[in-house]
């Protein structure tokens, strides 16, 4: 399965264009952002656990990382309600369910062999922001190949103001962004907007009049060369 599977190609996905498909198990449901393979696949996706709804163990073997949008997501006896941001690195593995219903964001088969580390940050508490220029930014992971972090936008703020040399992964998580171009005139990206940008782009994206809290991801798509999966 082929989905935004052109690394050197912008992709987008707005709410309203969601489409749910229904995953092996009972009660969880996705929305596929970007994927190469089948069932067991480099994969971005949206997923969506009704009340009461699980996964049987399973192993990750290229990593995966979560981001919590809503509800309460819960794992191996924890739970982590949204705000969450977690990485389980390449060969763990983990029971996952939800008892209240939950909506996380998720990526697959996306890690560096040589992460060994297992990541939880909640991304609510106050400690883990700081401010970066006009930004507040909540940092939650970074190494040689890709950054990754949750900002606050102010209004009218301009998202990338340089080439996006590495290219970039963003999930819009509050507010509002704008992308004022040929391409898009005055496209607008509310809560739950996906938008991937490829190495060297150019991109004129600010944050809306309440501005914007957005997941970005830079850095990892300039390593993108073949994706190997089965």
């Amino acid at each position: 399965m082929l989905i935004n599977a052109d690394f050197s190609c912008r992709a987008a996905l707005a709410p309203e264009h969601y489409q749910w498909v229904q995953s092996p198990q009972n009660g969880v449901e996705r929305v596929m952002l970007d994927r190469v393979g089948a069932e067991k696949a480099r994969a971005t996706s949206i997923v969506r656990y009704a009340p009461e709804s699980n996964f049987p163990y399973h192993l990750h073997p290229g990593g995966e990382e979560i981001l919590v949008l809503s509800g309460t997501f819960s794992a191996d006896n924890s739970d982590y309600p949204a705000g969450w941001y977690l990485r389980n690195p390449p060969k763990s593995g983990h029971q996952p369910y939800s008892n209240v219903g939950a909506v996380i964001f998720v990526k697959l088969w996306q890690m560096t062999a040589d992460e060994t580390h297992h990541v939880a940050i909640d991304t609510k508490d106050a400690k883990n922001w700081h401010r970066q220029g006009n930004r507040e930014v909540c940092h939650l992971f970074l190494d040689t190949s890709e950054q990754v972090s949750l900002q606050r936008i102010e209004a009218g703020e301009i998202l990338f103001p340089e080439t996006i040399a590495r290219g970039a992964e963003l999930l819009v998580i509050e507010g509002e962004l704008i992308e004022d171009s040929m391409l898009d005139k005055g496209q607008s990206y509310k809560k739950g907007s996906w938008i991937r940008l490829p190495v060297d782009a150019t991109s004129p994206i600010v944050a809306g009049a309440n501005g914007a809290t957005v997941y970005l991801k830079t850095g990892h798509l300039s390593r993108i060369i073949g994706i190997d999966v089965y």
